[in-house]
């Protein structure tokens, strides 16, 4: 997991596959884009755009991706995010590998981040995370996540 400002991109010390990412990102309107999914790369880098209530973390399940990066980014809000290591994962669902994710029930070693607007989280494949939860009460937030293709740091 690697943590920093999306105005300072290259401060967190990312890959350059991961912070190109986040700046073809940028080079939308975040703050005022609809909800849904856009393509920045073909399917190789694309973001979900999305604005929902964050919720209690125990009515909420970890995920897991083995293809795909995942760059959390926190647009307006606040939200707790926990996670583990790879490997940390337990008690997990059937994969559903066409949409690139696992559910899993709870995540050995948990550790929880807070985010605040204009921060971002990287979660590595195989790194469980349990976003979208609340920090003290259910609070509207708005965020996206760029999904990068793994293979793209083999580069």
């Amino acid at each position: 997991m690697i943590l920093g400002n999306v105005h300072q991109p290259f401060a967190a010390g990312l890959p350059p596959a991961l912070a190109q990412a986040i700046l073809l990102a940028q080079a939308h309107d975040l703050q005022s884009i609809a909800p849904g999914r856009y393509e920045l790369q073909g399917d190789s880098i694309f973001m979900n755009v999305m604005q929902f209530s964050t919720g209690a973390p125990a009515e909420k399940k970890a995920e897991r991706h083995t293809r795909f990066i995942d760059i959390q980014i926190l647009l307006a809000g606040e939200e707790r995010i926990f996670f583990g290591v790879a490997g940390a994962a337990r008690e997990c669902e059937d994969a559903h590998d066409e949409d690139d994710y696992q559910l899993c029930r709870s995540i050995d070693g948990e550790q929880v981040l807070t985010l605040q607007a204009g921060m971002f989280a990287v979660f590595m494949p195989d790194e469980p995370h349990k976003p979208g939860c609340t920090v003290t009460q259910p609070a509207e937030i708005k965020k996206v996540v760029i999904k990068v293709s793994a293979s793209l740091l083999a580069k």
